[in-house]
Order: structure tokens, then sequence, then C-alpha cells
């Protein structure tokens, strides 16, 4: 059975959302600067089997099947494409897709990519797009609100037989986390502080790490919008709930709306050796798991212990984990409930201080983790995500150069 292995990877800057240095990319010609800059890391490449692209959001300017317009875009006629929707985990699902169908030899060459443009989105019934809440789950978003007004805490509604809030706002799953894992708030604005002095320190990294994208005006962009300098303890604690008055989560202990694509490819390991590319790395395997919506930000302790018992690794065998940042307070107890050391995880910073541009995330997080494994001289690497709507991703990767 062949392998699958990724031979190059390319991820733009991150921008802020709206106000940002990528606020006026269209996301398909963003994702189309980011392929092709992966493309052309491996031009021995005479072929591509597909090209799965991610998006969270597929509406409005990411409509249209993206995947399949990136290579339209690209003058890449020959190349099928799809668009892939798991909400966060969406580019780390087109990886698993190609490993999968690598493994099943039905393709030696697939480019798994993922683009969010925050900035770019429909805005709903504002655009005159309707409500598709099914009113199914009325009495679960009411409770939600009766949350958010302080003084409720989580429980388990399938204990009475109730349904879950499927369309609960991430914040309030991450104060339910907090509630329910016991999370302060103080630890939480300690691993904000933790991920910021992290990135500002790792400057030099993120050159690496960042592929530059061209705007509209020829201007050229080259560094993550989101890492702050001299970010303290003292000015963290000083701000106020976000979701609940009586929360604990902040604007600056969660990551923040952001635009930004990524993109890597991903090839049997037999056709590498026959063009002669070195890869970079291989994966090993890669889990799913699925629990309450409105505890999402727990889905990677599932997805993770999936991923190494398939590769046959326990934890101590991982130098380098990438766990996305969506909040704080999941962060801390699926580090906490994996048994994982904290000096291994997010040591260059992550999202809380990058930012989580949504469908670009997966394939970020495997750039950075590639980039990482070779910066610590380190053998294997784990990537692992919560997703909406209550589900975990995650992959291991073993480093090749």
């Amino acid at each position: 059975m062949p392998e699958a292995v990724i031979v190059s990877a390319a991820r733009s800057p991150i921008g802020r959302a709206y106000k940002g240095s990528l606020k006026d990319l269209r996301p398909d010609d963003l994702a189309a600067q980011t392929v092709e800059a992966a493309l052309a890391a491996v031009p021995q490449i005479d072929r591509i089997d597909d090209l799965m692209l991610g998006c969270a959001q597929p509406a409005g300017e990411q409509a249209y099947n993206l995947g399949r317009m990136v290579a339209l875009r690209l003058g890449l006629d020959a190349v099928p494409g799809t668009t892939v929707h798991r909400y966060c985990a969406s580019s780390l699902q087109t990886t698993r897709m190609a490993m999968h169908a690598i493994r099943a030899g039905e393709g030696d060459v697939f480019v798994s990519a993922g683009v969010e443009c925050v900035s770019r989105f429909s805005q709903g019934k504002a655009d005159g797009m309707p409500d598709t809440k099914n009113p199914l789950y009325a009495d679960a978003m009411a409770v939600t609100e009766k949350r958010a007004a302080g003084g409720l805490q989580w429980t388990d509604p399938r204990k009475d037989g109730a349904l879950p809030d499927v369309y609960i706002a991430m914040g309030e799953t991450a104060e339910n986390v907090a509630d329910h894992c016991g999370v302060s708030r103080a630890d939480q604005d300690a691993f904000a502080v933790r991920s910021q002095n992290l990135a500002e320190a790792a400057g030099e990294f993120w050159q690496k790490d960042i592929t530059p994208v061209t705007l509209p005006d020829g201007s050229v962009v080259s560094t993550d919008d989101g890492p702050r300098a001299g970010v303290t303890l003292e000015k963290v604690s000083q701000l106020k709930p976000v979701f609940r008055p009586d929360g604990t989560v902040t604007a600056a202990n969660c990551c923040p709306l952001n635009d930004g694509a990524a993109a890597l490819v991903v090839m049997s390991d037999v056709r590498a050796r026959e063009l002669g590319i070195q890869p970079l790395a291989r994966i090993v395997a890669t889990g799913v798991s699925a629990l309450s919506p409105e505890i999402m930000g727990l889905g990677p302790v599932e997805a993770s212990q999936q991923a190494l018992a398939r590769a046959g690794l326990a934890v101590e065998d991982i130098g380098l984990v990438e766990m996305n940042e969506a909040f704080a307070a999941q962060v801390l107890p699926c580090v906490d409930q994996l048994g994982l050391d904290i000096d291994r995880v997010n040591v260059h910073g992550g999202a809380i201080a990058l930012g989580h541009p949504f469908g670009s995330t997966g394939a970020r997080m495997a750039t950075t983790l590639l980039h990482g494994l070779q910066a610590k001289d380190a053998a294997f690497g784990l990537e692992t995500m919560c997703a909406a709507g209550g589900q975990g991703m995650a992959m291991v990767l073993e480093r090749l150069a």
C-alpha cells in the first residue's frame, strides 16, 4: 500500500477580518496564490488528480465550488476541484481525504488547501438570505440564551431527552467547557499571554512559515496581523467577559476573526520517488470524533487518541503538538485530558495570537507543524482541533526532511 507524504506547504499571512491587511482580497484569489506557491515548490509534478479545498462558510464570494474555481483560476483546466466543509477542520479533512485516496490507489497527487475570508462573508439576512435554522432546536437555543444571561451552568441536555443547541455560538461553547471542566479565568488569561508572547518571540520562525501574497493594488503582505507585542497578564486580566456577564471568555483569551489561506501538496511516496521529490513528512494516521455541540471544544481529546492509537504511538512519542487555540478555555482541558507536555504545545504561539481563518486552519497548522518539526529536529508531530457542531480532528505526521 502506498504511503501519503506531504511534499510542499504554503500558507498566507493571516489578516484581521474587516480591517486587516487581506480584507480587499477575494477568497478565490487568495487561495489561488497560496496553491500556486505550493505547486511552484514541486515543479516536477506533471499531473494532479484532484484539488480539494476546505471552507467553513461556502456562501457568497466563497460559493460556486471554490476548489474548482481555484483550479480554473490557475489555468489547471484538467484538474478537478471540490470544496469541503467540516467547519474549523475543513482543510484537515481535505488532507485526510488525500491520504485515503492515495492509500486506496485512486490517485498519486492531490492539492489539499483551505481558505476563509471572514471580511468577505455574506451578511445573511442583510443580503436577503433566509433564516435557515431548524425550529426543532428552538427550545435548545432558548436554553442557551438563558445561560448567556448568567447563572445557569451547563448540563448535558441529552440526559433529559432534549436536543442540544446545534446553532450555539462558539463563545458560548467555550463558557460551557469552562464551567464543565472548571477552567478559571486566571488560567485562561495566562495561556493567552503565553500564546502572544511566544508568537512575538518567534518572529524569525514566522518569516519562514509565511508565503507572501499580493494585494489588488500590487502591494505585498508578508506578516500576520495578529501577534501583539508586549502583552502582559496585567493588561489582559482587565478585560470584561464577552459572552456572559458572569463569564470567563474575553477578547484576549480567544481567537479573533480572520482572513487567510493555506495549501499542501500530498502525494504517494512511490510517485515522489519516481519524480525525485524529497517528502517533508509522512501522514501516519488521522482521527475524527464527535460529542455534544455545546461542548465542542473538547473534540481534540478523542480525535487525538484515535490518531495516536492508529499510529501506534503514545503522547510521549510526540515531539510537537499544534492544537488550535479557538479558546484558551478549551485548549487547557484538552491538554490536561490528553496528558500532553504543555512545553511541546504551540511552542511558537497559536491562534489566539495568530488568528483562525476557519477553513484554512487545518492546512495552516500542518504547515506550521512541518516547519516546527524541522526547527526542533523532532520526529513526530500531532495536529488537532475542535470543530463546530461538536467534532474533533487530529493528524499525526512523521518528519522526513
